[in-house]
């Protein structure tokens, strides 16, 4: 059941995504960019934590979930060095993600060769 509502909360996310770039003007930046902020808006408001508890990786793996560690990093961060941790704290709490991607991103780039695009 658990990978039921994974995919359920991943894929009505990633719906949401398609629909706005479907229907809308937008970019796939500023929903990128809506994404995330939505995820900080969402855990600030509490929002976002019982969708977590659901879902499991269908709402933390999806851009609201990067959002939602941003934030979860900046609380933490808050409540132990003070108003400086709102300047540490997401990057703290995202620094092994980031570092996975661009870690795996250059293994890519050194298997894979770059052709100019046509």
């Amino acid at each position: 059941m658990e990978y039921v509502k994974a995919f359920l909360c991943g894929g009505a996310l990633c719906a949401i995504g398609q629909i706005l770039i479907d229907r809308t003007a937008l970019t796939p930046a500023k929903i990128l960019v809506c994404y995330v902020t939505a995820g900080v808006a969402l855990s600030g408001a509490g929002l976002y934590q019982p969708l977590v508890d659901w879902a499991g990786a269908g709402a933390t793996v999806p851009l609201t979930g990067f959002g939602h560690l941003l934030a979860r990093g900046v609380r933490r961060a808050v409540e132990e060095s003070g108003a400086l941790g709102a300047l540490t704290g997401g990057v703290t709490a995202a620094a092994g993600g980031i570092t996975a991607a661009i870690f795996f991103g250059f293994l890519v780039a050194l298997v894979c060769k770059p052709r100019p695009k046509r």
